[in-house]
């Protein structure tokens, strides 16, 4: 009994100890201490008495996970494999099977296998269902996975999948695989160079100046910079990118908190690569937090034009805390703003609806600023390009197609029934598209709009005031028009999916390599961006 009362009593108080150091817990110290105090008695008597067997790490994980999201969710506990993660994430380096691989209840979805890397070599192919590594059968395996995949260089994995209906085995040799954040770059016309950074590892700012270097010395006079579908990183390398084109001492942005030590701002630090050369930058619903530093920045300053849709809204940094046993807490610490004050956090988590999710911020309460050359931009919603192009702004349905990998799944199928050999002549006809509809259809593809969301209310408030006798016949009629309107909104969304489909399918026969030299001949947001820059008054207007 000694022992136990022992650690009931020392635990607040070391923990309290380690609080009241940091001001930011000053005045909440007695309450955080007195809250631990009751928490670890909680603890030891649920799994001292609870009628059945309990397991202490899963209860501690339930319990840390829903405490934390109840703040946002970017805030996060992370395991010792949560860890491993993040610093592959980060560094771009890690030793494995050299696939891009989704995680899901009972099995390992191969998305991508990266060329010339093992999985490729082994015949891995996407969409290959791995439901078994070694004798680990994925669907009893509780953590993640994925992390069955890493290993030593030079160890050997078996794993066993699907494809096709099709059991396989196969030998893979695991090795190190470097992870580019510019898988591609080259030149589009005789002037025009074009770079992609695909996200902001460590090597995100000396790969993009190592192209741009490279581009200028095989005679790029204008630059396209494509930051779609890039979901961020490492902060301070949103500035060094910044930094290749505006000059040292320059403010590229500002972090604000409640705790004085992370309140900061962040200058460029080093010579620019090219202050004066016409930039395009690319971004859509996918870019965000580090992309949209570097974007707000170089429309702040007036050095770039911004071209694609309104970017996804992340303005919180995150910082990672090292914690006992090799865990982690990344935790938001600050709120972010560009060189013209502005914040562009979309959803507030901290004044939640009465269901309990994020609040949008509305277009009424956007805040104006003005950019170094007096443009007005706003805040509370991402970055809004300079030109907004309908096509870079995924519809609902497009979205909910997306989001049930039914792109994706068709492209799998494409590949399995059709030979393509030649990039240069593909195309998919209106042939390829009755057949994806068909797909659909096959698959019970379905979607609610929010309008639906919003009748179904209002009905079930008739229903309490007894008036659906009443609007049941108005509201069939509504339901009938929706239901027309989704059936012919695939037909309305023909470009766009059209183009989404041609992205996945010509990267299961070319790579992501592939995809990168069909999107500089055929993707419109980058002939668009090609003509802004091809005319200088035209890409001077944009910055005036």
């Amino acid at each position: 009994m000694k022992k136990l009362f022992s650690k009931k009593i020392v635990l607040p108080i070391f923990v309290g100890a380690v609080f009241i150091t940091g001001s930011a817990f000053k005045n909440d110290f007695f309450e955080i201490a007195k809250q631990i105090e009751i928490f670890t008695t909680l603890f030891k008597e649920v799994n001292m008495n609870y009628v059945d067997e309990t397991n202490p790490a899963d209860l501690m994980d339930t319990a840390i996970k829903s405490m934390l999201q109840d703040l946002d969710p970017y805030t996060n506990f992370y395991n010792e494999q949560d860890v491993e993660a993040s610093r592959i994430n980060n560094t771009g380096d890690y030793t494995g099977i050299g696939a891009s691989v989704l995680t899901l209840k009972d099995k390992l979805v191969i998305i991508e296998p990266y060329k010339g890397f093992a999985a490729d070599k082994a015949g891995l192919k996407a969409g290959d269902e791995i439901i078994k590594v070694d004798d680990t059968v994925i669907a009893d395996f509780k953590d993640d996975a994925g992390n069955l995949l890493h290993g030593a260089a030079g160890t050997s994995v078996t794993v066993t999948y699907i494809r096709q209906g099709k059991t396989h085995t196969a030998a893979i040799q695991r090795e190190a695989v470097e992870i580019h954040a510019v898988p591609h770059f080259s030149m589009i016309d005789g002037k025009t160079g074009y770079v992609v950074l695909r996200k902001f590892n460590e090597k995100a700012s000396s790969e993009t100046i190592n192209a741009i270097r490279t581009l200028k010395s095989q005679g790029a006079k204008q630059l396209i910079l494509d930051l779609r579908g890039n979901l961020g990183g490492l902060l301070n390398e949103a500035v060094n990118v910044t930094n290749i084109f505006i000059p040292r001492n320059q403010l590229v942005v500002t972090t604000k908190s409640k705790v004085d030590k992370y309140n900061k701002t962040y200058y460029t630090q080093k010579e620019p690569i090219d202050t004066e050369i016409p930039v395009v930058v690319l971004i859509d619903g996918k870019s965000a937090s580090a992309s949209e530093i570097v974007a707000g920045a170089l429309q702040d300053l007036d050095r770039a034009v911004i071209v694609g849709a309104r970017s996804f809204g992340k303005g919180l940094v995150q910082r990672p805390k090292a914690l006992v046993y090799g865990t982690q807490l990344k935790i938001t610490i600050s709120r972010y703003y560009t060189p013209s004050g502005r914040c562009i956090q979309e959803l507030d988590y901290w004044n939640r609806d009465e269901l309990g999710k994020a609040t949008r911020t509305n277009k009424e309460d956007f805040n104006a600023f003005k950019t170094k050359r007096g443009r007005t931009v706003y805040d509370g919603g991402g970055i809004q390009p300079d030109l907004e192009l309908a096509i870079t702004k995924l519809s609902p349905i497009t979205n909910a197609i997306v989001n049930e990998n039914l792109i994706f799944d068709f492209a799998t199928d494409y590949y399995y029934s059709h030979q393509i050999t030649d990039l240069k002549t593909f195309e998919l006809k209106d042939a390829d598209f009755k057949a994806f509809k068909t797909f659909l259809k096959s698959n019970n593809f379905t979607f609610e709009t929010e309008t639906e969301k919003a009748f179904d209310k209002a009905l079930n408030v008739a229903k309490e005031e007894t008036l659906t006798d009443v609007i049941d016949a108005q509201y069939a009629n509504l339901i009938q028009t929706l239901n027309t309107y989704k059936t012919d909104a695939i037909d309305t969304n023909k470009t766009q999916l059209m183009a989404l489909l041609t992205e996945e399918i010509v990267k299961r026969y070319f790579y992501s390599e592939g995809m990168y030299t069909y999107y500089v001949n055929h993707n419109p947001v980058i002939k668009k961006s090609t003509e802004i820059l091809n005319n200088p008054s035209t890409y001077l207007n944009y910055l005036q």
